[in-house]
């Protein structure tokens, strides 16, 4: 720079030059234009900011409405002794609320400690620690170090939903809400409550919510209990429930343990014993032990609460509730189901049912299968059990998916695989399930009440909840138990018949043709009265007795029975059906039932005619104590009068004390009940009942092989016993009481009817009758004459082949029944019903057929020799089994649905 007096002057021209005075207002003018414009930028991105935030915090709910009480929890099932048999739970509701007297003190202070220091301090939201975050967020280029406090994690938890996947965007609004409602929440609710609904609330892994549920699920304990070392180790799973979870990563657990303590130490918590004690605990052990003890997380409900959770959700819909609804409500409402199950009875079935030393020798397999397999240009196969079965038909055509072993049935799918994979082919999934078999269920019922005490719906490992449950989902032919309840009762209740009432055991077909079978072959026992057909479980006499009522009248019994799966009227691909037939009087049903409605009709002859709806539980009860389903009430109603009921009984009784059910007597109380078995034993079944209990058993093969084996045949009676025996050790013996209205009277076995001095002496028997409907009619089977040695009628006086003494005659058949009866015709009866002309009847006996003008004929003598040398050659064949080969009746087709 020119410091001479030259460039000293130049320069104060310069300065006092217009020129430069111009230049620097100019400049000047711009520096305040620009410090305006910068102000005012700042004014309106601070207006736009407190608007924005403005706009944030009023878009945050208001905190009149937010409840910050979590839901979600846990539904709890309990037997009649108060024991808890189940708890239901969907993801994010196990949870089991405590208050703030049940959590320990250690436990409060380990979540304050490592997750909100200053909590007591601070009015919901913690400056300090946002400062603090941020310096070391900046310091070190990573925020991730959070700076929540309690009230902003139960808020977020609990008001805040998708924060899990929300954008950064949404995380800053929803972080000002947050912060905002932490300091109103402050203002409205005390610490205490604070922390108390934090802790019911924060996942803590293993599928749990709250301290209540992960201190059960970690230490099989209440929270109550709890160690300060497992205080600890709850806390320290919070900040990442799966990182920190101490069944799959103990070693990350414990060193967010060890934190929390140290915390809790510097904090002034606890002291330096209590520090170096908790330190030195291997409660890791501890928790892998009840991790194994308890089976962990793959809890598998029960039978009896699978059919519960399945009432219930029904129950609540049928309240008003949708599926949905009912069943979030089940599964994460905090429900408490009081249940019917009696936990003596139910653990009886469980060890009889469970031992598979109990079953028949030569246990068989069912396999289900399902392969995917992946070729090598992408193309994925998908194989089933149908394919899988057709490819063995091929070779066998008997092939039915039943293995002796389950290393046969390996051994089968190895063999397939290799036959349906080429070369290349990847598996890319199978599913194997070898069911064992034949499977069982079994319902016991209170018939009182019409309390389900105790259920099994299979035979094997259960491995998940609500699976197949025989019990209350299958449907099964009920066999000859369909005897007692679709033909007697109604017959005994309402259409007039008795227990002395007599049918004809004798070749008799269905209104189709089909010739009705009995369960024992071919052979027919003539006359016998109810109590010897349910006794003997007779199969033509019940259709008899069914067609004599009408198919219609015993299936508006069996509705009132309770059945839901009778069928009225239905087209099946095509074809009509209906259960309104002869058929039923075997249970040649349509569909089938259900083994708990088959129970609950014999329950209902139990009770004395009363049937009450079955129940598994008495009320539900929802997360507040309020009952939302009462159920204690019965939902009952008289089906059958009592004496109906108690005749059925008494006949019953001779099922199991020299019928077919004998086997099933264990002899230190009074049983009825009755067999029942389909064509070829596919369905075994005993139905019986004490003074106590009613109790149904099931037996067969899931696909409805044959059963062959003595063993397999008996095996319903067998598991009745084994149960019902040990249920009744410590049970008074119990007659079955006579009730009012039932009288006895001696009556003629061979027709039922009042006995003739001199003609039934041999054949007297006493029986209950309903009073009022014992027979005044005179036996008209026992004949004291003469007799045709040819047609087995009264002879005339002109028959050459007659004989005097006592004889059997042949009722008359209803007219509802003749045209069953094969070549019947009205000679075969001993009487015919004359009706006069004012429309009175009255029997005539029928005589011969050697009539004064038969004799009198050309050729008489030939005549004569020939029916004597026909009648000799009859007398000959005394074997009843080629005798029953010979009648025109073996031209009908044979009826193969009914059993004993």
């Amino acid at each position: 720079m020119n410091f001479g007096k030259r460039g000293i002057v130049k320069q104060a021209k310069t300065l006092n030059s217009g020129t430069s005075k111009w230049g620097k207002k100019l400049s000047l003018f711009g520096l305040y234009i620009m410090l305006s414009l910068i102000i005012g930028l700042v004014i309106i991105g601070a207006s736009a900011g407190i608007g924005v935030f403005n706009g944030i915090i009023a878009t945050a709910p208001d905190i009149g409405n937010i409840d910050v009480t979590p839901s979600g929890f846990s539904t709890f099932v309990y037997d009649t002794d108060g024991n808890q048999i189940a708890k239901l739970v969907s993801t994010d509701s196990n949870r089991i609320p405590v208050t703030m007297d049940m959590v320990p003190e250690n436990l409060t202070h380990a979540f304050v400690a490592i997750e909100d220091e200053r909590f007591y301090d601070h009015n919901g939201i913690d400056i300090q620690g946002i400062i603090r975050a941020a310096v070391r967020g900046i310091t070190s280029g990573h925020f991730s170090e959070g700076a929540s406090t309690i009230t902003q994690q139960l808020l977020k938890n609990n008001v805040f939903s998708g924060w899990t996947n929300e954008s950064k965007l949404q995380s800053v609004k929803r972080k000002i809400q947050e912060q905002y409602l932490a300091i109103q929440l402050e203002k409205n609710m005390s610490k205490e409550d604070i922390l108390i609904n934090y802790m019911n609330t924060i996942n803590l892994g293993s599928n749990t919510l709250g301290v209540q549920a992960a201190s059960l699920r970690y230490f099989n304990k209440p929270v109550s209990e709890l160690t300060l070392s497992e205080c600890a180790v709850i806390a320290g799973i919070t900040q990442n429930p799966s990182k920190f979870n101490p069944i799959t990563h103990p070693e990350k657990n414990a060193e967010r343990r060890n934190k929390v303590l140290k915390n809790m130490l510097e904090q002034g918590y606890i002291s330096q014993i209590e520090y170096d004690q908790a330190m030195a605990d291997d409660v890791y052990s501890r928790i892998q032990n009840v991790n194994q003890e308890t089976g962990g997380d793959d809890t598998v409900n029960s039978y009896f609460v699978d059919a519960l959770t399945n009432e219930v959700l029904e129950d609540l819909m049928a309240a008003g509730y949708t599926e949905t609804q009912a069943y979030t409500l089940l599964y994460s409402g905090g429900l408490k189901i009081y249940s019917t199950q009696d936990p003596k009875i139910q653990k009886i079935c469980d060890d009889v049912y469970l031992d598979e030393s109990n079953y028949p020798e030569g246990t068989k397999y069912l396999l289900s299968y399902k392969l995917s397999v992946q070729s090598a240009d992408g193309t994925v196969t998908n194989h089933s059990s149908e394919m899988y079965s057709a490819y063995y038909k091929e070779q066998n055509k008997n092939f039915n998916m039943l293995y002796s072993s389950k290393e046969d049935a390996e051994a089968a799918i190895e063999a397939y695989k290799e036959a349906v994979m080429n070369e290349g082919d990847t598996v890319l999934a199978e599913r194997i399930d070898l069911t064992p078999q034949p499977q069982v269920c079994i319902t016991i019922e209170e018939q009182s009440t019409g309390y389900i005490v105790a259920m099994v719906g299979g035979r094997g490992e259960k491995t998940a909840s609500r699976t197949l449950n025989r019990a209350t989902d299958s449907y099964r032919q009920p066999g000859s138990t369909f005897k007692v309840i679709s033909t007697y009762a109604p017959g005994i209740d309402s259409a007039g018949l008795t227990l002395a009432t007599v049918f004809n055991d004798a070749p008799f077909a269905y209104s189709n043709g089909t010739l009705v079978r009995n369960w024992w072959g071919s052979e027919y026992r003539g006359l016998n009265n109810v109590r010897t057909a349910i006794r003997d479980s007779m199969n033509v006499i019940a259709v008899e007795a069914i067609t004599l009522i009408t198919p219609q009248l015993a299936f508006d019994y069996l509705k009132n029975f309770g059945f839901s799966t009778l069928v009225e009227h239905e087209v099946i691909n095509g074809k009509p059906f209906s259960d309104i037939q002869q058929a039923t009087a075997l249970g040649g049903l349509t569909k089938g039932v259900k083994n708990y409605e088959l129970n609950a009709a014999y329950a209902a002859i139990a009770n004395g005619g009363v049937y009450i709806e079955p129940k598994l539980y008495t009320k539900v009860v929802d997360h507040d104590g309020n009952v939302i389903l009462d159920n204690t009430e019965a939902k009952s109603k008289r089906i059958l009068k009592e004496t109906t009921a108690f005749l059925l009984t008494s006949a019953m009784q001779d099922v199991v004390n020299g019928g077919t059910g004998s086997s099933v007597n264990f002899g230190t109380t009074a049983i009825a009940g009755k067999t029942g078995t389909t064509s070829d034993y596919v369905d075994v079944w005993f139905a019986g009942y004490t003074n106590y209990y009613t109790a149904t058993t099931w037996t067969g093969y899931d696909n409805n092989a044959k059963m062959k084996d003595s063993a397999e045949k008996n095996f319903s009676k067998t598991m009745w016993r084994k149960v019902m025996s040990k249920i009744h050790e410590d049970l008074p013996y119990s007659s079955f009481s006579v009730p009012d209205g039932i009288v006895s009277a001696t009556v003629c076995s061979r027709s039922g009817k009042q006995p003739i001095a001199g003609l039934c002496d041999g054949t007297l028997y006493t029986e209950y009758f309903e009073e009022g409907t014992v027979p005044t009619a005179s036996c008209d089977v026992h004949y004291a004459g003469t007799m045709c040695a040819i047609d087995g009628l009264p002879a005339t006086e002109n028959c050459p082949f007659k004989t005097t003494g006592v004889f059997e005659l042949t009722p008359e058949v209803p007219p509802a029944l003749q045209s069953g009866f094969v070549d019947y015709t009205p000679a075969n009866s001993a009487y015919t019903t004359v009706t006069d002309e004012n429309g009175n009847t009255t029997q005539v006996l029928n005589t011969c057929h050697h009539t004064y003008e038969f004799m009198m004929q050309e050729g008489i003598d030939g005549i004569l020799a020939q029916e004597q040398a026909a009648a000799q050659a009859a007398a000959a064949q005394a074997n009843p089994e080629a005798a029953a080969e010979q009648p025109p009746a073996e031209a009908v087709p044979e009826d193969v649905a009914a059993g004993n």
